[in-house]
């Protein structure tokens, strides 16, 4: 029998998956009459290589607002494709705990719909993928969208 999941979160980075991750939880959660949780993590250490000490307070803003006004466009496309509960979220930290662990204990979400990596092989050995780590560690479900 198929399990019914009540809380789906969808973790978007803005990458070329974007759109069939929240095509795929926009499905999931209308046949299942789910609350829909988008995420978007910030990390935090790439601020430290890519601004090094000189990160202002404006950039910040300016990153937070472009994001939330990504967010909503995508909380929009939702509702208008017939979601009725959906939240967005901004979230500070590192990906991989945050879409695996913190997140889906702190709203109960029993499924994660996550894109597959768009890194190269060379990359994943480096740096490792977010969407592998999230297999491996979510205790909920994981759906992944290629």
């Amino acid at each position: 029998m198929a399990k019914n999941y009540k809380r789906i979160l969808a973790p978007v980075d803005g990458a070329e998956d974007t759109m069939p991750v929240m095509s795929r939880a926009i499905t999931m959660a209308k046949q299942n009459d789910s609350h829909l949780d988008i995420l978007n993590v910030i990390e935090v250490n790439q601020f430290n290589r890519s601004y090094g000490d000189a990160i202002t307070a404006d950039a910040v803003y300016q990153l937070t607002d472009k994001t939330k006004k990504i967010l909503e466009t995508l909380k929009q496309q939702a509702t208008d494709a017939g979601v009725s509960d959906v939240s967005i979220h901004m979230r500070f930290g590192n990906p991989k705990k945050v879409i695996a662990k913190e997140f889906p204990s702190d709203h109960h979400d029993d499924l994660i719909i996550i894109g597959a990596t768009g890194l190269s092989a060379v990359e994943r050995l480096m740096v490792g993928s977010v969407t592998s780590y999230v297999t491996r560690a979510a205790k909920q479900d994981v759906l992944v969208v290629k």
